[in-house]
């Protein structure tokens, strides 16, 4: 078997593993009036992924970073990234809260997200840029940063929009602001910091070998 058929092998387990998570989400959905907004990027990519890595193959390091960030993103869609409970979490396992532990006044789920959206870009988006886009390391890097920040632009202009065509309720539970009106900036900040430490890492890593 060569390498190249072996490499789906290895990347189904990764994909199943998303499904079941996906699936699991589901159940006793707390916030269902948003579940499906929330989801629906998941289940397409879930759908359309063979056909995508049949088209264009990707390492496993890279299906792996892109499930990672997926899977982040279907926790926090169950929960309306607003009321994931890390805090109870915490409590359970260590007798405090996080919250309490770093004096938050609001759920920093969803920044964590943002910032994983940057740092795990990083790989996937690199190697598309290298492999279909004949680029260097330069141009690699820039097509990441790029992609990090017009996506992350992208998403934030779809949060506005809903707000002006979904019910006030259900859009605001999906924006998940929690009352900060730099929302928005802070979360594409924080995806282009993610994107930014893990190229600073990787260029530390190979001036050091």
């Amino acid at each position: 078997m060569t390498a190249g058929s072996a490499r789906p092998n290895a990347q189904r387990p990764l994909i199943g593993l998303l499904l079941a998570l996906l699936l699991l989400a589901q159940i006793d959905q707390p916030y269902p009036e948003v579940a499906l907004l929330q989801h629906i990027p998941t289940m397409l990519l879930l759908v359309a992924s063979p056909w995508l890595l049949r088209r264009w193959p990707l390492s496993t390091a890279s299906v792996a970073c892109i499930a990672l960030f997926m899977a982040l993103h279907t926790l926090g869609g169950r929960y309306a990234y607003s009321n994931v409970p890390y805090d109870d979490w915490g409590r359970t396992l260590t007798g405090t809260s996080v919250s309490d532990a770093f004096g938050w006044t609001r759920n920093h789920y969803d920044r964590l997200v943002h910032f994983a959206f940057g740092a795990l870009s990083v790989i996937p988006v690199a190697e598309i840029a290298r492999r279909w886009g004949g680029l260097g390391a330069r141009g690699a890097a820039l097509t990441v940063l790029g992609w990090v920040l017009a996506i992350s632009c992208f998403y934030e202009i779809f949060e506005w929009l809903l707000t002006i065509v979904a019910a006030g309720e259900t859009a605001d539970r999906y924006n998940g602001q929690q009352g900060d009106i730099w929302d928005a900036q802070k979360d594409m900040a924080l995806a282009a910091l993610g994107a930014l430490v893990v190229m600073a890492m990787g260029l530390i890593v190979r001036n050091r070998r």
